[in-house]
């Protein structure tokens, strides 16, 4: 018997402002001390009164029309009730009747659309580290203002679920609204995975994966709780409905408590907060901040880069959109040089450091196809653009301070030829050339070039070399 996934994902994205959601206290907790960055609001004392950041609507509503949402003129916080350990409030400050982003849609680089519910704002909880006998609380992530990305079940393969998570990140980056961060949490998916009979009219029973902080770790997840409940579907028995955590390291989910539809939370409106009402002018102003999207770079490296590699630097913002800062005539060499040099693993610190200018991009692309500098010598130059020191120096100074420019005289060129044909050690090879050893030409250019410290261009050399042994 076949058994069709169908998988949706909630995503959790934490927005980037400069304060918390509810506080006027530092957003950014990523290599802060524990319990450093909270206030008597975060953790609800007596009398203190949440202060909603007018910053997290303007991004709300880029990151809805980043995903081709509607957005809501009217919407509202909510008071949803549950007792953890990291939420001292005893409730977390959400909107869960009338959210800020309404439905819309994702399209996958495939050309597959995956619908969206909505998205809800909220304010995020703390943070458990767990030991083997106890647990210690941060609530530095307390009322970080977050996002919470609601799919429909339009997912069907752990694959698309693996794009539409990545697909996700890049309009959330490219729309600027979160650092992106998936190592420190700055975007989480939980997966609902359910099963049913090729056929059937209604859904399985759905598990849900928590906390899940890359796209690999969903496409495992996945593909795991796929294996995991058909296994259980032959055999006859029943799929609990369940949240699992998930463990990298061994590659398998576990169970980690029942849960039965949604009884467990109480949600009443949030007395201390009036509701949002946004006018139709101030939507528009905001949404017009939206800068170009992946789709829209896709559109513009059509046809002058590779699908593939347009596709490996649309996991760099930054790259894209220099890459589009520079005349077309030069994008492929430029995106070459990203991909190729840039991307190694070697220089991954490069992508710390700012980015070279239009004019240092633009000179070195032309210097390349004018063979004024070899592709070796053009990454050292592409290389040095990112030293400090190097900032404000242009291409060709730096090409010449590296000694890398290449001889392209014809003059000079010949003059060197000629010096290096007269040599006794090349007379054998020159002899083995006119009886028809084609190979030996290698030999040749290599003495040229080493006549020449390395700046002859080895092109022009392997012309001047076959004209004159013709």
């Amino acid at each position: 018997m076949k058994y069709i996934p169908t998988i949706g994902i909630e995503c959790h994205v934490q927005l980037c402002t400069k304060t918390k959601l509810f506080s006027e206290v530092d957003n950014d907790a990523r290599g802060k001390e524990p319990n450093s960055c909270v206030s008597p609001v975060d953790y609800a004392l007596p009398g203190m009164l949440p202060r909603l950041n007018g910053e997290a609507i303007k991004f709300a509503i880029r990151a809805g029309r980043a995903m081709n949402c509607k957005i809501n003129a009217y919407s509202r916080f909510d008071r949803k009730h549950y007792f953890y350990p990291d939420s001292p409030k005893g409730y977390q400050i959400t909107q869960f009747y009338h959210p800020i982003i309404g439905e819309g849609y994702v399209e996958l680089p495939s050309g597959t659309k995956i619908r969206i519910e909505h998205a809800h704002l909220e304010g995020d909880a703390g943070k458990l580290t767990h030991s083997d006998t106890y647990s210690l609380v941060d609530l530095n992530r307390v009322d970080t203002p977050l996002i919470e990305i609601v799919s429909m079940p339009d997912i069907h393969s752990a694959a698309d679920a693996r794009d539409y998570t990545k697909e996700l990140w890049r309009l959330m980056t490219f729309a600027k609204v979160t650092f992106g961060d998936l190592y420190n949490g700055n975007m989480r998916f939980d997966v609902n995975v359910s099963l049913a009979e090729e056929g059937a009219t209604e859904l399985g029973t759905r598990t849900e994966t928590k906390n899940l902080n890359s796209f690999r770790s969903v496409e495992h997840a996945v593909e795991f709780e796929i294996k995991r409940q058909t296994k259980l579907l032959e055999k006859g028995e029943k799929i609990r409905q369940e949240t699992r955590g998930w463990n990298d390291a061994t590659g398998e989910s576990t169970p980690q408590r029942s849960k039965e539809e949604a009884k467990d939370y109480r949600y009443m409106p949030e007395p201390d907060l009036p509701p949002i009402n946004l006018s139709q002018e101030f939507i528009d102003a905001e949404s017009a901040k939206l800068p170009l999207m992946p789709a829209d770079y896709r559109k513009k490296f059509a046809g002058l880069i590779p699908v593939e590699t347009i596709e490996i630097l649309l996991d760099y913002p930054v790259l894209v959109e220099k890459l589009a800062e520079v005349d077309e005539k030069y994008t492929k060499r430029i995106a070459n040089l990203f991909s190729s040099v840039l991307l190694a693993e070697e220089n991954a610190s490069l992508l710390n450091d700012d980015m070279p200018s239009k004019a240092q991009l633009e000179k070195l692309a032309d210097m390349l196809d004018k063979n004024e500098l070899s592709s070796t010598g053009g990454k050292e130059v592409f290389i040095k653009f990112f030293d400090k020191e190097m900032h404000f120096k242009d291409t060709e100074t730096i090409a010449k301070e590296l000694g890398v420019v290449q001889e392209n005289d014809a003059g000079a060129l010949e003059a060197i030829v000629d010096a290096v044909l007269k040599k006794p050690e090349t007379q054998k090879a020159q002899e083995d050339y006119r009886n028809g050893e084609q190979k030996v030409i290698g030999f040749l250019v290599g003495q040229v070039m080493k006549e020449s410290h390395g700046k002859a261009n080895p092109s022009a050399v392997q012309e001047i070399l076959k004209n004159k042994l013709a």
